[in-house]
């Protein structure tokens, strides 16, 4: 009997992409342009993966609704000007190792990627183009078209586009958002260490680990259990 085809669901940042510092500068302009103190790094990186309109909310939560909308075009507008100012140099960078790892998942004609991220079609697309990942996600779900995370309609989509059971997906993240979105969707879960949230808040992942070597051999681990 065949191999049923498999699907890896990345994260992107805190998870394949290390740009915690570009997130704290655009964050920071964002907030200084309407007027307010930035929130401490703390806050802001524990919201990454939350959509831009919902992390504003958690982190000034006694602003109205329309701040909250105000300050994330502000930060999309931060972000993207800062792309523009640095050029080349705004490129950001792969966690060790992680680049590795799509090599070798694209390598295996049974299994699929995809992506569920908070961030834009926009910023997806720029990393993708910047880093020559044409081709390497069947599925790129952003925060655009879909409810925050947890919700499970990245994943929901990403199976829809793919044709893969739940069951057959796996989702690799370094939030309790990712890892609550993966329950919820019925997915396996994959937690990382070196992003966001640490271990303590992954307690929804099936597995944890803290380095990529380990991922590889937790996800090689999971494609067998489905051959």
């Amino acid at each position: 009997m065949p191999d049923a085809l498999r699907l890896v669901v990345f994260d992107v940042d805190g998870t394949l992409v290390d740009s915690r510092a570009h997130i704290i500068e655009a964050m920071e302009e964002s907030f200084s342009k309407a007027g307010l103190s930035a929130p401490p790094r703390e806050a802001v990186l524990h919201g990454v993966g939350l959509s831009l309109p919902e992390l504003m909310a958690q982190l000034v939560p006694d602003q109205p609704a329309d701040i909250h909308h105000a300050l994330a075009e502000g930060y999309k507008s931060a972000s993207l000007a800062r792309h523009l100012a640095a050029g080349q140099d705004a490129r950001v960078t792969f966690f060790d190792g992680m680049r590795a790892i799509l090599d070798q998942l694209r390598s295996d004609e049974f299994t699929l990627m995809a992506t569920a991220t908070g961030m834009s079609r926009r910023g997806l697309d720029r990393i993708i183009v910047q880093h020559g990942l044409e081709g390497y996600f069947q599925s790129t779900q952003v925060a655009d078209t879909h409810p925050s995370k947890p919700h499970p309609s990245m994943l929901y989509a990403a199976l829809h586009d793919t044709g893969v059971l739940p069951q057959n997906a796996v989702m690799i993240g370094d939030t309790s958002y990712d890892m609550m979105m993966a329950k919820a969707a019925g997915t396996h879960g994959i937690g990382v260490t070196w992003g966001n949230h640490p271990a303590e808040y992954l307690a929804d992942a099936d597995v944890i680990v803290d380095t990529t070597d380990a991922l590889m051999t937790a996800l090689a681990t999971w494609i067998e259990d489905r051959k």
